[in-house]
């Protein structure tokens, strides 16, 4: 087998990082994950080294790089919850905004010029149309969407001082779990709504459902729902255009279907055959009604398409994952 490629991904540990580092193994990289462990798991990395690090810690970033000269960085690493941005924006700007700046740094002294960032859909704001196309005026109405969204603006700033290039993916509302079973979403705690629903139907606090008097068909938040699988190959084909020589891009990485909270809940009940207690509670700042993805510009650029997005596949691995955790709760 030949050398694999090697590529540093920050928050390799997360969610999110955790299934791209897989992908990426599987193609031909070597990712070395480089992570706080301050929301990720040591026992996610797998697929390649593991450094404990803060993306702030710039001497230590040197180190990371003269050991392993990574062709490019894959940048997950942030805070990422909507609800806890509006209680603590000093947070998000530190890690999220003063972090990456100290990581663009030391990859300009490493003279690494090439980065894939995770960015979000919460950087739109209130859309005015829906769905959302990459041109969509960008007006984040919480701190985690600004903070996003000033890292956009500081890898634009980057490409034309310093010939950077940067691929800015802009995910929808990343959900499912590995296939396989070896990987999955775990948080503590938990912000997204599919995991939350799994814990209320198996013995948890019961599902509070915010808002369910938004401008949609039944009330309640309506979402663009990609499954996590998908999300890592869009990872590793940006990768690849970017170390082909492709200019700084930025994309929507969703499928162009919305589905509501209740629908969501409705297809947990049939696919599981339990009821999932539940409550409505009111709306939580920071939420639009409703947020759904125009992937075309992935599609033509990137060749991409989600292939495992079907709302059955993503409920189907997340409880499959959810169950594997319940059976294995010390």
């Amino acid at each position: 087998m030949p050398d694999l490629l090697p590529v540093l991904v920050t928050g390799g540990a997360g969610y999110v990082g955790s299934h791209v580092c897989k992908l990426l193994h599987q193609n031909g990289f070597l990712p070395i994950t480089y992570d706080d462990l301050s929301t990720g798991h040591k026992k996610a990395v797998r697929w390649g080294p593991f450094i404990k690090g803060d993306i702030a810690d710039g001497a230590k970033l040197d180190e990371v790089f003269e050991e392993y000269q990574p062709l490019a960085v894959l940048h997950f690493a942030a805070k990422a919850y909507i609800g806890e941005s509006m209680l603590m924006p000093a947070e998000y700007y530190r890690i999220n905004v003063a972090g990456t700046l100290s990581l663009l740094e030391a990859m300009r002294r490493a003279r690494i010029m090439k980065m894939v960032f995770s960015s979000s859909c919460a950087t739109y704001g209130i859309p005015a149309r829906q769905p959302i196309t990459e041109e969509e005026i960008q007006a984040p109405i919480n701190p985690y969407g600004q903070t996003k969204l000033t890292v956009e603006k500081m890898l634009q700033d980057y490409a034309v001082a310093y010939q950077f290039s940067s691929a800015i993916l802009r995910y929808f509302n990343a959900a499912g779990a590995d296939p396989d079973g070896e990987i999955g979403e775990d948080h503590d705690p938990e912000p997204h709504l599919i995991p939350n629903v799994l814990k209320a139907l198996s013995g948890g606090e019961p599902l509070v459902i915010h808002g369910a008097d938004y401008p949609t068909t039944d009330g309640t938040c309506v979402r663009d729902y990609i499954h996590v699988n998908d999300l890592a190959t869009a990872h590793v084909a940006a990768l690849r255009s970017l170390l082909e020589g492709e200019p700084s891009f930025a994309c929507n990485l969703g499928t162009g279907r919305g589905i509501s909270v209740l629908e969501i809940m409705t297809a947990v009940e049939k696919i599981t055959g339990k009821s999932v207690p539940h409550s409505f509670g009111p709306r939580r700042p920071g939420d639009p009604a409703e947020l759904v993805a125009l992937t075309a510009k992935a599609h033509d650029l990137l060749g991409w398409k989600p292939l495992h997005s079907d709302l059955e596949t993503i409920i189907q691995t997340a409880w499959q994952w959810h169950q594997y955790q319940l059976a294995n709760q010390s």
